[in-house]
């Protein structure tokens, strides 16, 4: 019970009175296996001595809820997320909340969603493909929150547990498929810029034309957003060039399909014409005419692998790893055509 001596029982106060920095105090309250025995011992004893008490313990019943939070939900990548997330909460008893801060919105998105959060109670939060700044940070520490980020924005945080893929290897093993098949003029619609995700798959890309001693052509990439539309663009610009590429590896597969808009709508045929390859393996993918040769990002255990870690750290199990990559594959299907030496 708190007293006069100790008024405020936040986490900034135990830090202060331990001599430690305030993302310790949060790592010994989410039962994060790295902080050394002496300083946990230290932490766990002021704890106990202030009657700290942290969201789903004596001073407030677990809720039954977990925020799940994207930047947008318009895209069926999100589906595959949310789907994976789901079925491992329900298993143990737990709700979702799916809400979206959106990154048009700024700032003041993320405020809205925060204040929401504070007017109830929720057990923690995944975030997906969110920039973990030193705002949005400070906060959730604030309330006292465990938090799990799918497919971080930027440089992951290790202060927080994060899911994601081998973004690059599966970049490099696309780009080498297309080698194989004796393509040398590639262009490349990259994604949607600032995200890590993005950033690895063209440096991926990139790597792999190197690996090939192929000649790094900027003239090639083009940018794109991860949805239909930047794709047909990109692969508008592309395709319509006198020395057109021969092939096109577009970091997703809604930007693969908007690429084969693009050469439809040019009298052009995928294969025949131009090789099409995309990311994620989404279900689309395969339904295509003809069915796009991808990368498989495994969406839905991403999803899975994240709720368990969040369970985790809600029942103050420590969490073995910061940082987990998950494997991608290259799925061939029809949209890869060789071509003759």
């Amino acid at each position: 019970m708190q007293d006069n001596a100790h008024p405020a029982v936040t986490i900034s106060a135990i830090a202060s009175a331990a001599g430690v920095s305030v993302p310790t105090v949060s790592r010994v309250l989410n039962g994060r296996s790295d902080v050394a025995p002496a300083t946990r011992e230290r932490v766990e004893v002021l704890l106990r001595e202030y009657g700290y008490r942290r969201r789903g313990t004596a001073q407030a019943a677990p809720s039954g809820l977990v925020d799940l939070v994207f930047n947008d939900l318009d895209s069926p990548w999100a589906v595959e997320i949310i789907r994976g997330v789901e079925e491992s909460l329900n298993s143990e008893g737990l709700s979702v909340v799916v809400s979206a801060i959106h990154r048009r919105g700024g700032a003041d998105s993320t405020r809205k969603w925060l204040d929401t959060l504070g007017a109830r109670t929720s057990d923690g939060a995944i975030l997906v493909t969110t920039d973990l700044d030193s705002f949005l940070h400070a906060e959730l520490q604030r309330l006292n929150l465990p938090v799990v980020v799918v497919d971080p924005a930027g440089v992951p945080d290790l202060e927080v547990p994060t899911i994601g893929a081998t973004n690059w290897t599966g970049a490099v093993t696309a780009t080498e498929h297309l080698i194989q098949q004796n393509h040398r003029r590639i262009g490349f619609v990259a994604g949607r810029p600032g995200l890590w995700c993005s950033r690895a798959r063209l440096d991926g890309y990139r790597a792999g034309l190197d690996a090939a001693g192929i000649e790094f052509d900027p003239s090639l990439v083009l940018g794109g957003d991860f949805d239909y539309a930047s794709g047909f663009a990109a692969g508008r610009d592309l395709l319509s060039r006198a020395d057109r590429p021969t092939a096109i590896f577009a970091a997703s597969d809604q930007m693969a399909l908007g690429v084969y808009e693009a050469a439809r709508q040019q009298g052009l045929r995928v294969p025949d014409d131009v090789s099409v390859i995309g990311f994620d393996d989404l279900p689309e993918a395969g339904w295509a005419s003809p069915p796009l040769t991808t990368v498989r990002q495994p969406l839905s255990e991403m999803g899975t692998l994240a709720a368990r870690t969040l369970v985790r750290l809600i029942r103050g199990e420590p969490v073995e790893s910061p940082r987990i990559e998950l494997s991608t594959r290259l799925v061939t299907r029809s949209s890869v055509r060789a071509l003759s030496n």
